[in-house]
This record gives structure tokens, sequence and C-alpha cells, in this order.
């Protein structure tokens, strides 16, 4: 009987440790095809300029289960919101209209009450500037975690996503990005400014051939001065 009893725990145990074993090698395998899938999304994010499309294709299909499944999800909820603010900077950045606004081939379409210049010029600040406010509150650490904090999930989970999913972002390009959309604001405000002054003066101007001439020289003086601002 203790024979049969030993026997009996023998099996218990062996199948006690294949499930163990199998469960490991499963979380293991889980792990690797997550690692991978952040691989070709920062491969994907590293491209210029970004496939969107493909990105999104991406970010919407989750490839791995439970735990790991709920990680990979607030991963890329969390890059998904990135891209989503990327997207609008990008857009606005290459925008032609933004070169073109101070043509004088738009002067003469638009002109000389400029109402779609003017709603340009507005909306694309205020995109600029909240997608700007976003994309660097989500570069801190505090806006990376907010997708994981509230998930219920074991500690590894939440510092695999924070140390090796997500990982540290370097405050210099946070810094750097900053500067470079407070520059296009900057050049958009000026850019108002022109637009503003040729309305409150539109009684003052006209456009002959390729060229914009004012009554007077004050006028043409302060035109030209705020152009030059531009530049400077």
């Amino acid at each position: 009987m203790k024979k049969k009893i030993l026997i009996g725990l023998g099996i218990v145990v062996l199948v006690v440790i294949g499930v163990i074993g199998y469960m490991v090698i499963t979380d293991l395998q889980q792990e690797d095809k997550l690692l991978q899938e952040v691989d070709e999304i920062t491969a994907l994010t590293n491209e210029d300029p970004i496939d969107v499309d493909k990105l999104r294709d991406k970010l919407d299909n989750t490839i791995t289960r439970g735990d790991y499944g709920t990680t990979e999800r607030a991963l890329k909820d969390y890059v998904s919101d990135l891209v989503d603010n990327y997207e609008i900077i990008y857009n606005a950045l290459n925008d032609d209209t933004m070169i073109n606004i101070l043509s004088i081939d738009n002067y003469k379409e638009d002109g000389k009450e400029f109402t779609e210049s003017r709603e340009y010029l507005s909306t694309t600040q205020d995109n600029l500037k909240s997608a700007m406010d976003n994309y660097v509150e989500l570069l801190t650490e505090e806006g990376a975690m907010k997708y994981i904090n509230d998930k219920g999930l074991d500690s590894y989970y939440v510092d695999l996503y924070r140390d090796e999913l997500v990982g540290e972002i370097p405050a210099d390009d946070v810094s750097e990005l900053e500067t470079a959309i407070n520059d296009v604001i900057s050049l958009l405000d000026k850019e108002e400014a022109v637009i503003e002054f040729l309305v409150q003066n539109k009684d003052n101007w006209e456009i002959q051939g390729d060229n914009i001439v004012f009554d007077g020289n004050d006028l043409t003086n302060e035109y030209l001065g705020l152009v030059d601002e531009i530049a400077n």
C-alpha cells in the first residue's frame, strides 16, 4: 500500500512540476513575443517619415495573452496617444499653407479680409500648442505610467512596462521638441501680425502684378518691418 501511495504522490509531484514548467515556458514565450513586438514598433517609429497607417495597424492588435496581454495593451494605448499628437504636429509642420500664407497668390485669393488665412493661423496655433503640451506630458514617466498603474498587475509587469518597454526618455529630446515647436508657433504669430496689418489697412494697399503696393512709405516700411521679423 505504501508503495502505491508513494507512486501516487510521485505522479502528483511530476504533474505539478510539469504544470509549473509549462506555465514558466508559456510565460517566457509570451514575454519574448512582447519584446519582439516592441522592437518592431520601435523600428516603425524610427522611420522618417513614420508610416502612420502601418504603425496603427500594429498598435490596434494584441498578440499576447493574460497579464502580458494587459501590459501590451497598456503600452500600445500609450504609443497610440503619442502617435495621435505626433500626427497633428507632423501635419502642421508639413503643411504648405504655412509657407504660402504671405505669398502674393494668397493675397489675391484670400485678401483683403483673409478669412481663411486667419482661421488657419488660429487653428494651427491652437492645435500645435495642445499637441505639444500633450506630447511633452506623455514623455514624462508619470504620463507613461498612467496607462498601466490602474491595471491591477503584479509589480513584475509594471517594472517590465517601465524599464523594458517604455524605457528612459532623454530630457534633452523633450527640450529640443519644445524648442522646435515653439519656434514654429512664434513664426505663426509673426505671420498673423502681417495678416492683421493687411486687414486693418485693407483700403491702403493693392496688388500690382506680383507685388503689393501701399499708399505711402510709412505703411510700406511698417509692412516690410513685420515681414523682416519672420526672418529673424
